[in-house]
């Protein structure tokens, strides 16, 4: 009853058997106020970027290799033209010819084709590729036909300076200087003479071969007997020798 009535009074002691603190200490501390701390938060800078980070967007210098986006300015974007670089040669198709060999498991088709290169400055030439697609063959002309250009000797007016001929197979074809008249040429010489850069001539096929490839060989070989001095100043120099 003792034990009762000091525990009721708060003057005995009483160890708690949990937490080994004494009850009196436990009744100072409640009577504690307790004191409510704001966590402190750390202010984070606002990113300039609100996409992934390493993510390559419209307009960054690196995105397609530099290309800068569109209006960036930078080369190779999608609203500026990009610039088409002349060839030094051009080259013109005179003759397409489809080819069929009959074979045991059937027919098998290939292409002929004659090809005119120049650079219209007095180098031309002529070639002839095979191939089972005109792209192929239209390749292969062309690269024999650069492989076999020749050098016209032409005047300084840009024309030859006198009249010549040439024979290939049966072609025949004579070309001879025209002041003032352009270019009057017809078949396949026209396009020889125009991507040789040759001014004011004329031309006449002396045979009636209709092969185009013949005629355009038959002109290079007219133009391969040109030399610097007209026909009219040697005239002059052998009467002078007289």
């Amino acid at each position: 009853m003792e034990d009762a009535e000091n525990i009721e009074s708060g003057a005995l002691d009483v160890k708690i058997p949990a937490t080994g603190l004494d009850a009196s200490v436990l009744e100072t501390e409640a009577a504690v106020d307790i004191v409510e701390v704001e966590p402190v938060v750390t202010p984070v800078a606002p990113s300039a970027n609100r996409f992934t980070p390493g993510r390559k967007m419209r307009g960054d210098p690196a995105r397609r290799g530099g290309s800068g986006g569109r209006g960036s300015g930078g080369k190779g974007g999608r609203g500026e033209p990009r610039e088409r670089v002349k060839p030094e040669f051009d080259s013109k198709i005179i003759d397409i010819r489809r080819v069929t060999r009959v074979s045991s498991g059937g027919r098998r088709y290939t292409f002929s084709v004659a090809v005119v290169a120049g650079d219209r400055k007095g180098r031309v030439g002529v070639g002839l590729g095979k191939g089972g697609d005109t792209a192929l063959s239209v390749e292969k002309a062309t690269r024999e036909a650069k492989k076999n250009l020749i050098k016209v000797r032409l005047t300084p007016q840009m024309t030859i300076p006198h009249a010549v001929e040439g024979k290939y197979a049966s072609a025949i074809i004579k070309i001879f200087p025209a002041r003032g008249s352009g270019v009057v040429a017809g078949s396949s010489a026209r396009a020889v003479i125009e991507l040789a850069g040759i001014k004011d001539v004329c031309a006449k096929f002396l045979s009636g071969s209709k092969n185009r490839l013949n005629n355009a060989k038959a002109a290079i070989e007219a133009l391969k007997n040109l030399s610097t001095v007209s026909r009219s100043t040697l005239h002059g120099r052998e009467e002078a020798k007289k």
